[in-house]
């Protein structure tokens, strides 16, 4: 488990992480998702020991991680554009990741990338940024490390290799004790795979949730109503969380379950009514109009 509490991090006079607090359940895949700058990348390279905290605290398995080797080798941190030496290939990188890591799978790797069609000792800077998140999932995946940590996971990947990445993501799960957690503005792509999600902006976390009862606690309704009465009756029923109209057609998104939303509207007069499934993006949305922010300054990839 990988419990973070009352986390801060300054880089000159900017806040970067402010007062987070968060816990990461082991055997689930950990979706980060947050605005421009809300602090994704920093909050990794902490986790995974890069950088100190100013203030609070990170445990892994109840150790600390910051200057303990024992704590840091449980973590394998692949960055959006991964560092690599001059002129590398991925057999280098191979034999220089298995001196870090004493579990690391060496055949494993190389059967890997046999398997997408990687060259074995082509040069790092010749490959597209695509095929070098490959070669470094690959290492994080051989590495035998509890923990994963992929930023802007799927960012370069084709979509035939986000398939396949995400395959050996849950594969990996089922064979050992793995925990991933991942960062992407590719909303659809963690939708697909995470089990629990954490929105994070300005620093802290908005909301920490598992995706199943998230989905469950938000509602999309499209409607048409009969007069303006009924239109009031049923907006003093329900939290509105955003709330857009097209001429007659309203449309809400509301917190709580379908079964409250048809609830209260059996009491209002309607000409059309609809409750439809929401998505991630559309979540995300929803949750950082509440506190403010201008959807329109989200870039989504």
């Amino acid at each position: 488990m990988i419990e973070i509490t009352s986390l801060k991090k300054h880089f000159e006079t900017t806040a970067a992480i402010s007062d987070l607090t968060l816990t990461i359940s082991e055997g689930e895949i950990f979706g980060l998702i947050g605005t421009n700058g809300a602090g994704k990348s920093t909050l990794m390279r902490m986790v995974s020991g890069i950088l100190r905290p100013d203030q609070g605290q990170i445990r892994i398995d109840g150790a600390g991680v910051f200057e303990n080797p024992k704590a840091k080798a449980q973590v394998f941190f692949v960055p959006d554009d991964p560092y690599y030496f001059p002129n590398a290939t991925p057999m280098e990188l191979c034999s220089y990741y298995d001196g870090l890591y004493r579990q690391f799978a060496s055949v494993r790797y190389q059967e890997l990338l046999q398997a997408l069609n990687l060259p074995e000792k082509g040069k790092l800077r010749d490959f597209s940024k695509g095929m070098r998140k490959q070669v470094f999932l690959l290492l994080g995946l051989c590495a035998g490390t509890k923990y994963l940590l992929l930023d802007e996971t799927f960012d370069g990947l084709d979509p035939v290799m986000r398939q396949a990445a995400k395959s050996l993501l849950a594969k990996e799960m089922t064979e050992r004790d793995f925990t991933p957690v991942l960062s992407s503005h590719n909303l659809r792509e963690l939708e697909d795979i995470c089990d629990h999600v954490g929105f994070l902006h300005q620093g802290g976390i908005v909301l920490s949730r598992d995706l199943s009862d998230m989905k469950t606690g938000l509602q999309k309704l499209q409607i048409v109503f009969a007069n303006e009465e009924s239109q009031t009756r049923l907006e003093g029923q329900l939290e509105v969380l955003v709330h857009s109209s097209v001429g007659r057609l309203q449309t809400y998104t509301v917190r709580g379950t379908r079964e409250e939303l048809e609830a209260a509207l059996s009491s209002c007069d309607v000409v059309f009514s609809e409750i439809l499934p929401l998505t991630l993006e559309e979540i995300f949305i929803s949750e950082m109009e509440v506190v403010g922010y201008d959807i329109k300054k989200i870039l989504f990839s």
